[in-house]
């Protein structure tokens, strides 16, 4: 999994510094300070279900299952408020604002970077979910608590990157 986020981090590296140097360089609008809004309280939601995957990994740790599965159903609910989120802005933007990958250079970097974090959350969503369904079905023991701190790891890295892609995007680049 370190190979894996060390890997990550250098694409995310790409994307952030590729977005930082083209800002301000749009020839036509709209513009960052334009059409975006931060994004608060979704990414509140983010945030906290790295407290929640924590919580869910120490319940595992000592034997409660039951526990384990509430609080992993409760990181999987936020990261999915957050998706909902990026759906939403993604919606205004294309819809309201009639900004899209194609629009400007704005529009392609934001979606993009964006985009790469979205796909990511999605890809740990999925495992998540997984691992979940494993943990209904009464498969997910306190044995296994090992291979839910990978897992955990990654969903830890998501919400990193994220406090990067939030600073860049709707901080330093508005």
């Amino acid at each position: 999994m370190y190979c894996l986020i060390g890997a990550e981090v250098a694409i995310f590296a790409i994307f952030v510094v590729a977005y930082v140097f083209y800002i301000g360089k749009s020839l036509s609008g709209p513009t960052p300070k334009d059409v975006l809004h931060a994004p608060i309280l979704f990414t509140i939601c983010l945030l906290s279900s790295s407290l929640t995957i924590q919580l869910a990994e120490r319940e595992l740790v000592r034997g409660k299952t039951n526990a384990f599965v509430s609080w992993w159903l409760l990181t999987i609910a936020l990261g999915g408020a957050f998706l909902f989120g990026t759906a939403l802005e993604w919606r205004h933007l294309i819809f309201d604002e009639r900004l899209t990958i194609s629009t400007n250079l704005f529009g392609t970097t934001y979606y993009s970077l964006v985009g790469l974090h979205a796909s990511h959350v999605t890809l740990g969503l999925v495992a998540l979910t997984i691992v979940a369904l494993f943990g209904l079905l009464g498969h997910v023991r306190k044995e296994h608590a090992e291979r839910v701190a990978v897992l955990s790891l990654y969903w830890h890295f998501v919400d990193a990157v994220w406090v990067v892609v939030f600073t860049v995007v709707y901080v330093v680049g508005v």
